[in-house]
């Protein structure tokens, strides 16, 4: 397969064409700077967003990525993400519908069957590998001399998941918007943002690098 580019946003189908989701983030080994699994959330889903590894992936062109798994298979996938409620009363349970693994593999707790409750309090946090970082649409590109743009989408080599370019959309284009590529040679870090070793302006004489995808 040759490189493929994964546009933070895009849509995402599993093999039996259930479950449509959206690709939420790109998880990048900041040691080796290689993407180790993206992150997947089933549309109008919140909370059982799903760690998917980059070789679950078959396809990302076309503006769909597709994923080898069953819908059925999706959902016992280690979750990206925890939801917890703190129940009056009752503590705090893992919040999943049935069909669902959680953080533990453990069932999820039916709701319905709790006694009434006075009080719910939620909260969604964020579950990745140690080592690892989560890049998303939005994140930073920090220049030897400040901020220069946002991240778009991330580019990799599918045989190794190296990352060969990062596609950034500049910020205060006087033509509205321009998106270039930055080779991964320029590319110094990826925690608390992506990190480039260099300058705003040689940011901004890279080539325009659309990559076709609507911007959100």
């Amino acid at each position: 397969m040759a490189e493929i580019t994964l546009v933070i946003g895009s849509d995402t189908r599993c093999a039996d064409d259930k479950l449509p989701g959206e690709l939420r983030h790109v998880v990048v080994d900041y040691t080796t700077r290689a993407v180790t699994h993206v992150v997947v959330e089933p549309k109008g889903r919140v909370g059982l967003a799903r760690l998917v590894p980059l070789d679950a992936i078959t396809d990302a062109t076309g503006g769909t990525i597709r994923l080898r798994y069953t819908d059925a298979e999706f959902k016992q996938l280690r979750p990206a993400e925890e939801s917890l409620a703190e129940l009056t009363g009752y503590g705090e349970v893992e919040l999943l519908p049935a069909g669902w693994s959680g953080a533990d593999d453990e069932p999820a707790v039916d709701g319905s069957r709790l006694p009434p409750i006075r009080e719910i309090v939620t909260e969604t946090r964020d579950v990745v590998p140690p080592g690892e970082e989560e890049e998303s649409s939005g994140d930073h590109l920090h220049a030897t001399d400040g901020d220069i743009g946002q991240l778009r989408a991330i580019c990799i080599d599918p045989s190794t998941g190296q990352v060969t370019h990062v596609h950034v959309l500049l910020k205060g284009h006087l033509l509205g918007h321009k998106e270039v590529a930055v080779p991964s040679g320029s590319v110094s870090g990826f925690r608390g943002g992506i990190h480039v070793n260099i300058t705003r302006q040689q940011v901004r004489d890279l080539a325009q690098a659309d990559i076709g995808h609507p911007i959100g």
